[in-house]
């Protein structure tokens, strides 16, 4: 398996304040967060240090709900309030200089209503390396979007959370049922990416 197909760009999903406190956040989330946040770090870093571009995404929504839609009709209570302390992305995890991009999605798949392909396409990204938050919601979605639209997904199991144990593990097999090498730990991938640094020197 090829770990990095051509251009890769790392996707950071959600991976907001309101993590850290989920009885706070509106959404079921598993246990594990502040794991998951550390994996992530390192795995930025390695991103960083091989010049991959990163793109950042938050979940958020106006006070009045207007922009919601039907994410209210499920488990999910009102979530990602626009101006609420825990909508912020965590400190661990925040862009940097011009090869760092970040925006705004109403919706879970961050294709939807997005720059999202404008970017990759602007960048000729070809392996979309996802982590973040949930991954039987947002990241799920998001990798079935990518899919369509013929990118190479590589999802990092270690590196996402979902609402529940059973939900994460049914998305993770839905996920790699898209693409068989779809999933990756974040060990592997940070090991494929320093191999582009060494490949260059």
């Amino acid at each position: 398996m090829n770990t990095i197909v051509g251009n890769p760009v790392l996707l950071v999903i959600d991976i907001q304040k309101d993590g850290w406190h989920p009885d706070a956040s509106g959404i079921p989330i598993m246990a594990g967060f502040p794991q998951v946040v550390e994996r992530s770090a390192r795995l930025l870093a390695a991103a960083r240090r091989a010049d991959v571009p990163v793109i950042f995404v938050l979940e958020e929504h106006r006070r009045s709900g207007i922009d919601i839609g039907r994410e209210l009709d499920g488990a999910e209570t009102m979530h990602c309030v626009e101006g609420a302390a825990g909508t912020t992305l965590t400190d661990e995890l925040q862009p940097q200089g011009d090869r760092e991009f970040f925006f705004k999605k109403r919706r879970y798949s961050c294709f939807i209503g997005t720059e999202l392909d404008i970017l990759l396409r602007a960048l000729r990204a070809e392996t979309l390396i996802m982590i973040g938050c949930l991954t039987d919601v947002c990241v799920h979605y998001t990798a079935a979007d990518a899919h369509q639209r013929d990118y190479v997904i590589r999802v990092m199991p270690d590196c996402v959370l979902g609402s529940s144990e059973a939900a994460h593990q049914a998305s993770l097999n839905a996920i790699a049922y898209l693409q068989r090498d779809a999933l990756v730990s974040s060990t592997d991938m940070i090991a494929a990416l320093e191999a582009t640094v060494t490949a260059r020197v």
